[in-house]
Formats: structure tokens, sequence, C-alpha cells
């Protein structure tokens, strides 16, 4: 059961490494500027308003798209931990050790 249900709870747990947050941050600028230069061109051309707005609307549902799931382009450079000694100092709270 958990070979089937693994790969679907890798897509859900949301996993992107610091590279994959840069990206994201420079696509989703990048992205909101150019619908937004869009929007306006199109409005401004159209003479229309709602147009504008909508077209405003459909770049920022697009950039969500793109955005806000947790592609796996964006997990491409993952942070290689340390393992923890298995026979460290540890912490001693009044005398027992705790971890």
């Amino acid at each position: 059961m958990n070979d089937i249900l693994a790969p679907i709870q890798d897509a859900f747990e949301g996993q992107i490494d610091f590279h994959g947050q840069q990206l994201t941050d420079i696509l989703s600028t990048m992205l909101l500027i150019v619908s937004g230069v869009v929007s306006f061109f199109v409005g401004y051309i159209s003479e229309d308003i709602y147009l504008s707005l909508w077209t405003g609307l459909t770049g920022t549902i697009l950039t969500g798209l793109v955005v806000i799931p947790a592609w796996p382009f964006y997990n491409k450079h993952p942070e290689k931990w340390l393992v923890p000694a298995a026979g460290g100092p540890g912490i001693t709270v009044d005398g027992v050790k705790v971890a």
C-alpha cells in the first residue's frame, strides 16, 4: 500500500529546494509584470476596462498555476543534510539524558 501512496504523498507534500524558491520568486514577479502590461495594453487598445480586468485576472490565475503547486522542476537541487551522530554528546536536563 505504501508503494501506491508514496508518489501521491510526495506530490502533495510540496517539497522544493532553495533554488526552486528563488525560481518561483522570479517567475511570479515576471509573470505578474507581463500580465499587468499586457492587461493594460489590451484595455487601452480596446477601450474596455472589463476586458482589461479579465486579462489581468487570467494572468494572475496563470501565475498561480505555475507557481503554487510544487512542480518537480522546483526540487532539482535538494540539500544534502548531515546524518546525526549516533553517539553524540546529547543533552542532559537535571541529570537525565534527553537526546
